[in-house]
Formats: structure tokens, sequence, C-alpha cells
């Protein structure tokens, strides 16, 4: 048996479009038993949102069976033991998951009175649409004082239906440029989100074996490189933002398996059962 860890934007859908053989690639799934989650970078929603998204394109999901960057970050939190306090640079998903773990999250609106009364353990920055010079400057002398500086993914670009917008990779480089301290990153390509999908995988289905599991994606950068890094196999689908030409330019990424689009991937992987 093999269970798949399956990327969301350029894997299944575009922006606010399915991919057309999307819902039925996951309705095969269900149908074969075949264990997998949902693993996107996206920390602004929760899981509950991420479900809802692809239930409305067509695509059947669960809140439990997506993974976030939002999810991944306040685990690692707990797990590293780094603090009970975070100064928040984020949205809805990242500051829900973090509360769900008992952090206590510290924002700019909630007044100044607030940082002059608790030592912060950690920055953590997600996207922001409301990220301005003020929040750069609190996030720079906390990380000036001794906070660490979590960064929930590296992506500096957004998938949008028009024109490309700044990711959270964007707004952390300003805070990298203006502390000189490069964040932990959670989401992929470090392996830190795979694994955290690994467990949540393996805590449902017992009898999977980890080198059975699978990343699926569409960017050799980020999904591949995520699962190289978690020494998992990889599989890159053709239907999204990396391009062939683009894989022969890195030996070192090259996919375990390539597929031309889902249908080719459900074949390719039947040959693995």
């Amino acid at each position: 048996m093999y269970g798949l860890l399956i990327d969301l934007d350029g894997t299944l859908y575009h922006g606010g479009k399915v991919i057309s053989l999307a819902p039925s690639f996951i309705q095969k799934l269900r149908e074969d038993d075949i264990p997998f989650l949902f693993v996107t970078n996206n920390s602004s929603r929760t899981p509950q949102d991420v479900a809802n998204h692809l239930n409305k394109l067509g695509i059947e999901a669960r809140e439990e069976e997506v993974c976030t960057s939002a999810l991944a970050t306040a685990q690692y939190i707990v797990d590293q033991a780094l603090g009970k306090t975070v100064y928040l640079i984020g949205e809805k998903g990242l500051k829900e998951a973090l509360k769900e773990k008992g952090l206590r999250i510290i924002e700019e609106e909630e007044g100044e009175g607030q940082f002059e009364e608790v030592a912060i353990d950690l920055v953590v920055q997600g996207i922001d649409r409301q990220f301005n010079y003020v929040k750069l400057t609190k996030a720079t002398q906390f990380i000036a004082q001794g906070a660490a500086y979590l960064l929930t993914n590296p992506d500096h670009l957004l998938p949008s239906d028009e024109l490309p917008i700044p990711g959270a990779g964007s707004i952390a480089a300003a805070i990298e440029k203006a502390t000189g301290t490069q964040p932990t990153i959670i989401g992929k390509p470090s392996p830190i989100i795979i694994q955290y999908a690994i467990d949540k995988l393996l805590t449902v289905h017992s009898t999977l074996k980890r080198e059975n599991i699978i990343v699926v994606g569409d960017n050799i950068h980020t999904d591949i490189q995520a699962g190289k890094n978690a020494n998992l196999k990889t599989a890159f689908v053709l239907s999204g933002i990396s391009k062939m030409e683009e894989l022969k330019q890195y030996q070192e990424l090259q996919p375990d398996i390539i597929a031309n689009d889902l249908l080719h991937l459900e074949e390719l992987l039947k040959e693995r059962i």
C-alpha cells in the first residue's frame, strides 16, 4: 500500500479554477482506499476553509485531511518547546492554529502596553495582507531582543487568477534584511511540514510504511524538493508551474514519477500496488 501527500494549487486547481481531472482522481483514491492528505503552504486559511474551497471546486475534501503550514508551525513550536508567547504577523488560519496549541498571541492592534508587559518568545510570520512598517519594526526589535523567528512558508508570490501578488516570503525578505536573521522555515520545501503530514497520515493509517509515502506536486522547487528533503519518493505532475524544460536543468531534483496529468499519474501509481 502507498500513501500520498498531495499539493493543491497547480496540482488540483489553478487559483479559482479546478483542474478537470482532479475530482475524479481524488474520488478514485477514496474508492481504492489509498491513504492521502492535502498539503498546502497556505497559512491564511483554516483546514475547514481549505476543505470548503476544494468542495466548491467539486473535489471532495474533509477538514481532517488538510495539512497547512499554519498547523505545522504550531505543532513545531510545541514539539520544540520554543516558548509560549508569540508576536504574530499573519492571518486567520495561522492565528487559530496557534491558539489551538494554547499559545499566547500578541498582535499590533492589541496596543503598545502589551509589548511592555511581556517577553516575546517567538516572531511567527506568514502571509499578512495588512503588513506595515509598524509590524516590521516590532518584529525587528523582538528578534534583536532574542525572539526566535519562524516563517510559515517562503513563497515569494501568491497564485492569482490575474497578476501575481507578493507572498509570505516577500514579507520575510524585509524582516531578514532588517534583522540579519534567517527564519526557521516550516512550509515546503522544508521537510518540517512534510514530517508533520507523515505523522498525521501514519496516525490514521498505522499499517502504512513511511517509505511508501509519495509527495505529489507540480513545483520542483517546493513540492519535489520538500519530498527529497524528507527522504520520500516524489511524483511530478506537469499541470502547473514547473515544466519539463526546467526539470532538465536540475538533476538533483529528478522525481521518482513524472506524469503528464492526474490520469497518467493514476495509471503509474497502479503499477506500485
